[in-house]
């Protein structure tokens, strides 16, 4: 049995499909009212819980072989505590009770901003990379991430869970609902800025293809006490990227630039505002999405292709293409603006 939580999420959604795929029995961990709508049509069989909940968890890990986690707190913005309890204290009551089942292997979804936020021109970085390193004020959502990966490389290392770590990066692919609504919106009213020349190399993936990296993964005993980088699908561009999106979408093309100093300065000031008056709702834009769509450095994802022998399938043009005929469908369909609740801003989902 295979235990993927997270299942109602981007990526989760994803490794159920690609398991079910291949014909693997899934059992989902989700939490009551959660809409089950999609993962009704996988054939998996659902276990009621919730990371915080030790016996729901025993239950839901009862004769797992490999549990997939790619629940957490997702988003850059939100008080500390939530990240704690979703990411932190939820990651460790699900690997506590993997080891207390005895499950085989353990994939646990990262996100490449666990190495921290660094930035130079020219910077490739690997999986060698330190973790936490220049990590932005109120990065929360990255600082979870850090303690997460760092707890379980600690039972990993005592013997008592066997691990895998996949670090993502900015996922997209049907079934995105923290990122593709409201960046389709601001692209048809024409209010998309590239950040910089918007030369430098994206690290974008779809979320498929990571939920493929994932599953060769826990399939190696080669990848126990491994991490990988699955954080691209080949040479992309900022502006090729959003101008991509556009055509598709048939919105016209993404020419105006900020520099991304003023847009980063832009974002730190709007969160000391925000934190200052306390607010719930996100700023405009963030430090990390400024970041995350302008860094000049690049993450390499070559050890998953060398080691996993992991091909993207879907390449940039078919992901785009299968994302905004989702998107089309749900807007035909009337459901966004009702279990879609787009931030305001662009703020790239890290991942699920």
């Amino acid at each position: 049995m295979n235990l993927v939580t997270g299942a109602t999420g981007l990526l989760g959604s994803h490794l159920v499909e690609q398991l079910r795929l291949r014909n693997r029995p899934v059992r989902v961990l989700v939490r009551g009212g959660s809409d089950r709508g999609w993962l009704s049509t996988q054939q998996v069989e659902f276990a009621e819980g919730d990371l915080n909940d030790p016996a729901s968890l025993a239950k839901a890990m009862a004769g797992v072989r490999t549990a997939y986690h790619a629940a957490a707190r997702v988003g850059d913005w939100g008080p500390w505590e939530e990240f704690v309890r979703y990411t932190i204290d939820g990651t460790r009551n699900l690997a506590e009770a993997a080891i207390a089942a005895g499950c085989e292997r353990f994939v646990h979804i990262s996100s490449i901003s666990a190495h921290g936020h660094p930035n130079r021109e020219g910077l490739v970085l690997d999986e060698t990379a330190p973790l936490g390193v220049n990590l932005h004020k109120w990065s929360y959502y990255s600082r979870a991430k850090v303690e997460a990966e760092r707890m379980l490389w600690d039972m990993h290392k005592s013997g008592r869970i066997k691990l895998t770590v996949i670090r993502p990066s900015w996922l997209y692919g049907p079934r995105d609902r923290a990122t593709i609504f409201r960046l389709a919106r601001m692209l048809r009213q024409g209010k998309t800025r590239i950040l910089g020349d918007g030369q430098n190399r994206l690290n974008v993936v779809h979320a498929g293809n990571v939920a493929e990296a994932a599953i060769l993964a826990a399939d190696s005993p080669q990848a126990v006490g491994e991490s990988y980088n699955c954080c691209n699908d080949g040479e992309m561009r900022q502006q090729e990227w959003m101008n991509l999106l556009a055509r598709e979408l048939g919105a016209p093309p993404v020419t105006r630039h900020i520099p991304y100093r003023v847009a980063y300065n832009l974002a730190f000031g709007l969160e000391c505002i925000g934190h200052a008056l306390r607010r719930k709702k996100p700023p405009l834009i963030t430090r990390y999405a400024v970041w995350l769509m302008g860094r000049r450095c690049y993450f390499s994802a070559e050890k998953a292709r060398r080691d996993l022998g992991w091909k993207s399938t879907v390449s940039y043009q078919e992901g785009v293409k299968n994302t905004i005929a989702w998107l089309r469908e749900q807007e035909e369909s009337g459901k966004v603006g009702k279990s879609q609740k787009p931030w305001r801003g662009l703020r790239p989902q890290p991942k699920r």
